[in-house]
């Protein structure tokens, strides 16, 4: 049995732009440290890494490739050898080889993190768990924004993080901790 594969969403500089705030600050201020933790623990272990870029195409995206926006956070360089799947869209299997390559390399689990929870995280795990594969999302490992609801209540981003994960909790994935996906894992 392959290893599950860590695939990490949009962790991207464009993630600081003061536009994603707008209505409010994020949640998760640990999110990068838990990414940086579970890198560590897959590159010890030789675990297969995906990571996913956003490549917008809309001209006021911070996204837009040719900018400093576009490039990785420190706290997710890809290494040598990890896997960049490009995206457009905010699901990473649309328009991608994302699930060609899973399949290819004989991945069935996934262990997700990065950004925005409500958006590009969402949208990726309900297709990941639509498509059959066993899906764990990393709640502390990802982050989103605060944000009007559809009646225009402005609502904390703790309660955006809260309601994404009880939209994909059980029908998607499984969600866990940082803390107990690390102290689940064998030794390297």
């Amino acid at each position: 049995m392959t290893a599950p594969a860590l695939l990490i969403i949009d962790l991207q500089q464009a993630i600081d732009a003061p536009y994603h705030a707008a209505d409010g600050p994020r949640n998760n201020p640990q999110a990068e440290a838990n990414i940086a933790a579970l890198l560590t623990a897959w590159r010890g272990r030789g675990w297969p890494v995906i990571h996913v870029k956003h490549d917008s195409v809309l001209a006021h995206s911070a996204y837009r490739p040719g900018q400093p926006g576009n490039d990785f956070k420190p706290e997710a360089l890809p290494l040598p050898g990890e896997t960049v799947i490009a995206k457009q869209v905010n699901s990473a299997f649309i328009g991608t080889g994302l699930e060609a390559h899973l399949r290819q390399n004989g991945i069935t689990a996934l262990v997700v993190a990065g950004v925005v929870t409500n958006n590009s995280v969402e949208s990726t795990v309900r297709m990941a768990g639509n498509l059959g594969f066993d899906t764990t999302l990393v709640q502390d490992a990802c982050f989103c924004f605060a944000r009007r609801d559809f009646a225009g209540r402005l609502r904390r981003a703790d309660e955006v993080h809260a309601m994404s994960l009880a939209n994909m909790a059980g029908e998607y994935c499984s969600i866990r901790d940082t803390a107990a996906i690390l102290a689940a894992l064998p030794a390297s």
